[in-house]
Formats: structure tokens, C-alpha cells, sequence
């Protein structure tokens, strides 16, 4: 039989400690003994409308989900190498909040949390807001959808990422990534993709000045593309883009197809380049 915790409050040093089959509701994890550690090495646990002010509260938990709870700034590095979780309908504040964890799944959740996910498998976040700076950090097997993330940094260095109708709001995204989906979704920020391998795009919005250079195996699929500034330097690429490009510089190879584009640069190059540029026939 599973068992109750509710309405109390815990501040002490792994107040709950390898706690198994229970449900913990209208709990308070916050006051003067500032423990850390509250449900550490839990398995099997519900938590419902709780409030954590205290720091590593979900270390090494296996088996459990989380739904309106509330994680406020002091809530530091949360949920670190558990396993196996759902979270709903609740906030997560303080920084590193999720960290080499695998199987978990937000939905509805609003996150304020530099480094984010970092080293993670397997995490997916529906219908959530998310703030944070160095998101998901060389993690794998990521999954996005409905998303509104701000932020910079993001995505370096990930593999095995999809990203469906999100807005991202983000700088330097995607570096060094590899095998990146993003379809219907908004991506705005300074230098986009640099250095990604298999980096593909469709039907998505590109802001930003001088996106998608060094790229490998990089695809485009009726994007269109805004302040798009010496896109596509040093990249193999394929790509259709509907509308206008304000100018293109030196890609390395493929070709790119476009309504208009401002200008063609070929300056100076590294290395040779062999790339395309296509004015659609109208």
C-alpha cells in the first residue's frame, strides 16, 4: 500500500530520506535548519502542491512525479541523476535545476534555470516556458515541443535533438550539435548553428545576423529568413527559402535557393567553395 505525507513542513538534513511508495502533499520543504537532500534516494514518490526553498532536493530519485509544485531561487540544483520522472503544472527556479538525469518529461511548466539540463538523455518538455543560459548542455536524445525558451547559448554541443511549433529566443544555438530537427517553429539569435552536423530546418522562421556557417550536412526546407546577414559561410548545405536573404557569403558547397537575396559575397576564402546560389523563377 502507498502511504500519505501532507500538510508538513521539513527543513532538516534528508528529511525524508530513501523514502519509497509515498505520496507528499501540501508539504513545505523550507526553514531555519536549511538541510539539503530532502527526498534524496527516493523511489516510487507523488509530490503534489509543495513548496521547496531548500537546496538538492531530488538527488538520485528513481520512479516519480511531480505536479503544482513550486521551486523557488534558493531551490539550487534540484533534480540531479534521477531517473524516470513527470513533471506538470509547476515552476522551477534556482539554478542547475535538472542535471545528468535521463527519462524525465515537463509539461506545463515554467522554468527559470541557468544550465539547464546539462549531460541529460532523454528529456522532454511540452507546452513549457523555459529561461536559462547553456540549455541542455551536451545532453542526447531531446525532445521540444511547444516550447518558449529564452535565453543564449543553448544547445551546445547536443545530439539527437527535435523541436516542434516552439518559439526560441537564444544566441550561439545549436554549436557543435549533431542530428538536429527543428520543424515549424521560430529560431531568432546571433550566429545560429555554427559548426552543427545535420542541422535541419522546416517550414521555420531564422533570425539573425551571420546564421548556419561551418555547417555540415545542413538543410533547409521553406524557411524563410529575416536580417539574415553573410549567412551560410563555410557550410555544405541545401536549402529553400522563401522570401528574401540580405546577403550570402562563401558557402562551401550545395545549393541554396531563394525568392531574392541582397548579396552574393565571394570574398577571400579559406578554403575552396564550390556552393550554389539560385534566384527562384517567378
Amino acid at each position: 500500500m502507498r502511504e500519505m505525507i501532507t500538510g508538513r513542513q521539513f527543513d532538516e538534513e534528508r528529511a525524508l530520506y530513501h523514502l519509497q511508495h509515498t505520496d507528499v502533499k501540501d508539504c513545505i520543504f523550507a526553514g531555519p535548519a536549511d538541510g539539503e537532500s530532502a527526498l534524496k534516494e527516493s523511489r516510487d514518490i507523488g509530490v503534489v502542491h509543495c513548496r521547496f526553498s531548500l537546496r538538492y532536493p531530488l538527488w538520485h530519485v528513481k520512479g516519480f512525479t511531480m505536479a503544482h509544485c513550486s521551486m523557488d531561487e534558493n531551490t539550487r540544483a534540484a533534480i540531479w541523476y534521477a531517473e524516470d520522472g513527470r513533471i506538470s503544472d509547476s515552476i522551477l527556479g534556482g539554478i542547475k535545476a535538472v542535471r545528468e538525469c535521463s527519462d524525465i518529461r515537463l509539461e506545463r511548466c515554467q522554468v527559470e534555470s541557468q544550465e539547464f539540463g546539462w549531460k541529460s538523455r532523454k528529456i522532454t518538455l511540452v507546452d513549457t516556458e523555459i529561461l536559462s543560459e547553456y540549455l541542455f548542455f551536451d545532453s542526447r536524445d531531446i525532445k521540444l515541443s511547444g516550447v518558449k525558451m529564452r535565453g543564449k547559448y543553448s544547445f551546445q554541443y547536443i545530439e539527437n535533438l527535435e523541436i516542434t511549433d516552439s518559439e526560441l529566443d537564444t544566441k550561439d544555438a545549436f554549436w557543435h550539435s549533431k542530428n538536429v530537427i527543428v520543424r515549424n517553429s521560430v529560431v531568432k539569435g546571433e550566429y545560429l548553428g555554427w559548426f552543427s552536423e545535420g542541422l535541419t530546418l522546416i517550414n521555420c522562421k531564422v533570425i539573425g545576423t551571420q546564421p548556419l556557417c561551418y555547417c555540415k550536412n545542413l538543410t533547409l526546407v521553406d524557411c524563410t529568413m529575416e536580417d539574415t546577414d553573410l549567412s551560410f559561410e563555410y557550410s555544405d548545405v541545401t536549402a529553400s527559402i522563401q522570401g528574401h536573404v540580405i546577403s550570402i557569403k562563401n558557402p562551401r558547397s550545395g545549393v541554396i535557393t531563394a525568392d531574392s537575396v541582397g548579396e552574393a559575397v565571394w570574398d577571400d576564402p579559406v578554403m575552396e567553395c564550390t556552393g550554389k546560389i539560385l534566384i527562384r523563377e517567378r
